[in-house]
């Protein structure tokens, strides 16, 4: 690997400018950047230490790359990365995930442990802030993957420049910036990076949805436009939350628990079908203990709340055709309200000897 210490001299264009890219870092006393040793992290690597050089005073930085014990080449990659971030005089770290491997589902597991391992490692060294090197191109990928998946319009938002995570402020300072003018600029920089090959295994959807994006983009439906779709479904996401927020502050019959939520029967189905659906899933999701619920089966039960709610008669009296369960919660409909308590543990089959 070439010497770290030319790379912060070597010449950034507009497009990669610290100064404009890293203004969420200003706001955090310490920042963690995750760096894997491929292109995209390399360069927000150059970048960060480009940006910290040229303040007197400001966040701490430090780096850690995480080796998932896939590989067996993971380790020197990541010590070279220690090596790239030490001549950069930024502090590096290499957490470990140990233990088992799921049989499937192991990028979605592969991906939690490397925020919860990045995570307690920020808290231990006092960093407020954790800066991830996602592009463009991962912002289109996320896009079209949650698309195919049947996301609404929250999921449609794709990767936020900014969220909460824990405690934490997770950061995705170059989401505008296309993969190839961070391939280029470590190039440029004379600093290697590696390749992970399960980014080209066609066992994983989003390796097979990169094969789909040049035929798409010949079309018109490039990373920009659909980058641009992420960004009209967020500004039209936020919107809605804030007519959520409006209509939350007036629809409860009772203030509201996490063991009792009544929404006004009436005035629920008097909103917006949008609107109503996420005061469904907010009240769900605040009583139930199941998990996140699933878009598809939260329309699903709206549909069957406003069936039960126009059945002849009002509200029926049975409870087997009144009430329903979803993630854990119970949800009745009741004369005057639609109520949602934590539903009754599942009974344990017993199991014939």
């Amino acid at each position: 690997m070439p010497t770290a210490e030319a790379a912060p001299l070597a010449p950034v264009p507009n497009q990669l400018d610290p100064e404009r890219l890293l203004t969420s870092f200003q706001r955090h006393a310490g920042i963690l950047l995750a760096i894997s040793g491929g292109p995209d992290s390399t360069a927000l690597l150059l970048l960060a230490a480009r940006w910290r050089a040229a303040r007197s005073d400001g966040p701490r930085l430090f780096a850690a790359t995480i080796d998932h014990g896939l590989r067996p080449e993971a380790r020197q990659e990541a010590e070279a990365v220690g090596t790239l971030a030490a001549g950069l005089d930024i502090p590096h770290a290499i957490l470990t995930w140990s233990g088992a491997k799921p049989a499937h589902g192991l990028q979605e597991a592969a991906r939690a442990a490397r925020y919860r391992l990045l995570a307690t490692h920020a808290r231990a060294l006092g960093a407020r802030a954790i800066a991830t090197a996602h592009t463009l191109d991962d912002q289109a990928e996320t896009v079209l993957f949650r698309l195919m998946r049947g996301s609404g319009i929250s999921g449609l938002a794709g990767i936020a420049s900014e969220r909460a995570l824990d405690e934490l402020a997770l950061l995705r300072p170059l989401l505008e910036v296309p993969k190839a003018a961070l391939i280029a600029h470590c190039r440029d920089a004379g600093v290697a990076f590696v390749e992970d090959p399960s980014n080209r295994n066609p066992r994983f959807a989003r390796a097979r949805l990169r094969d789909i994006l040049p035929p798409l983009a010949a079309e018109g439906l490039d990373a920009e436009a659909l980058a641009r779709l992420a960004a009209r479904m967020a500004r039209a996401d936020a919107a809605l939350e804030a007519a959520t927020e409006a209509a939350n502050a007036t629809i409860h019959l009772i203030p509201p628990s996490d063991v009792l939520i009544h929404l006004d029967k009436a005035a629920l189905f008097a909103l917006p079908d949008e609107i109503a659906l996420r005061l469904i899933g907010r009240a769900i999701d605040r009583v139930g203990h199941e998990g996140p619920v699933e878009l598809g089966k939260l329309e699903a039960l709206q549909v069957w709340l406003k069936a039960a709610a126009d059945a002849p008669g009002g509200a029926r009296t049975t409870a087997r055709t009144t009430a329903r369960t979803l993630a854990g919660a119970l949800v009745r409909v009741e004369v005057k309200s639609v109520s949602m308590r934590p539903a009754p543990p599942r009974r344990t089959p017993i199991s014939s000897l």
